[in-house]
Order: structure tokens, then C-alpha cells, then sequence
């Protein structure tokens, strides 16, 4: 990992050794993001509620497009390159969210990331993600890149144990978090979406996350 530079555009916040929230990076962005989704992903991998090995059904809706795509069921977490709803290859990434993805990595210290997997995460009033580390890649020295479009949300990004007390950070919309190198297996999480109108996307927020995962 290389140091970030200081450059002129969105402010850089650090949040440990290898992560920082790169404030805005994805706002200029966000209508062409959300229009290639509504064209090129959604219509082919729709929302969809995934069950855990546990039997517990994630509160948020999800969806994938890239090379593979994060599943998971009765027999546990994983990457597929099939989709198990429509027995089809997940839709391949459009190049405007790849070249968002790298350029938000280069930003922050990670040049020449080239994910094969997004992950597409879409919440509702009430919908929240419970701290958990993403260990599901073979490659854990590529960084995540996470892309927040709509309603804000209080992200929680924690230590390297589950016990650690996480930061609690806004993320408004545009907004791009990556984490990597020493913070590559922090938990993190997403408290439960507060109810809201957002002018581009509604009642919701999406996230994207962006990883390398074969």
C-alpha cells in the first residue's frame, strides 16, 4: 500500500492504518452509477432476501454483478459466478462502476485495483448489517471499496476482533469508504436505516462494494 496523497476534490478521513472514508468521491457519479444498475444489473439479477447457514433472513436485499457473485444459503457464504435465482451468470460489472472502483482505490492507496466481484446492497427503513469481517475473498491484499448512493446511514467500522468498539460514522450519499492492508479484516456493519426521502433514489439506500475475490 502506498501513503494517499493530499489532492484537490473530497476530503479524506482517516479511520485507522490502511482505511479512510473518502467524503463526496462518488457524488458527480451517482446518476450514471444508478441508471447502470436499473439497466444493466437489476433487470437480469433482481433484489433478492438471502438466507444464512444459520436459517435467518438478512433484513437487507442484495444483488451482484462482476465475475462472481457473493451467495449465501443453508450451505454457507460464498462466491458463485452463477446466480442461484436465475440459474444464470451474474450480469458483468459496467465499466463506469470498474472505473469508479479503481479510481476511489488509487485515491486512498491502493493503485491498480481491478475488482471481479460488487456486491449490491440495497436497505430500507429499518434494514441493517451486523458487524461481520468479508473473509470470503482469496485475495485479502486488495482493498474493499464501498460506494454509498440515497438515504444516509451510520456506518460502524471496528477493530480486528468482534469486541473491539466500532467507530460510528454518517455516510451521506456519494460517499466512498475503503479499507485495506492492516484494516483489511475489520468489522464493520451498517445500523438500522432511519426512514427518509432521497431526490435520486427514493426510500432507500444502495450500497456497492467493490472486492477481489478469486
Amino acid at each position: 500500500m502506498t501513503q494517499p496523497e493530499l489532492f484537490d476534490g473530497p476530503a479524506l478521513l482517516p479511520l485507522a492504518p490502511g482505511a479512510c472514508v473518502l467524503r463526496g468521491f462518488a457524488a458527480a457519479d451517482a446518476p450514471a452509477l444508478w441508471a447502470c444498475l436499473q439497466a444493466e444489473v437489476l433487470p437480469q439479477a433482481p433484489w433478492r432476501h438471502l438466507v444464512t447457514p444459520g436459517g435467518y433472513t438478512m433484513s437487507v436485499a442484495m444483488t451482484n454483478c462482476g465475475r462472481v457473485g457473493w451467495v449465501s444459503d443453508s450451505s454457507g457464504y460464498r462466491y458463485d459466478p452463477v446466480d442461484p435465482l436465475s440459474g444464470q451468470s451474474w450480469p458483468g460489472m459496467p465499466p463506469a462502476l470498474l472505473q469508479l472502483a479503481a479510481q476511489a482505490a488509487a485515491a486512498a492507496g491502493f493503485p491498480g485495483f481491478v475488482p471481479d466481484a460488487c456486491l449490491v446492497n440495497h436497505y430500507v427503513a429499518g434494514s441493517r448489517l451486523s458487524l461481520h469481517q468479508d473473509r470470503d475473498e482469496r485475495d485479502h491484499q486488495a482493498p474493499i471499496v464501498s460506494v454509498s448512493l440515497g438515504l444516509p446511514a451510520t456506518f460502524l467500522f471496528g477493530g480486528l476482533r468482534r469486541t473491539d468498539r466500532p467507530q460510528r460514522l454518517r455516510l451521506d450519499h456519494g460517499d466512498v469508504v475503503v479499507w485495506g492492508g492492516p484494516s483489511r479484516l475489520a468489522y464493520h456493519g451498517v445500523a438500522p436505516l432511519a426512514a427518509g426521502e432521497h431526490a435520486l433514489l427514493g426510500a432507500c439506500r444502495v450500497n456497492l462494494t467493490f472486492r477481489k475475490a478469486l
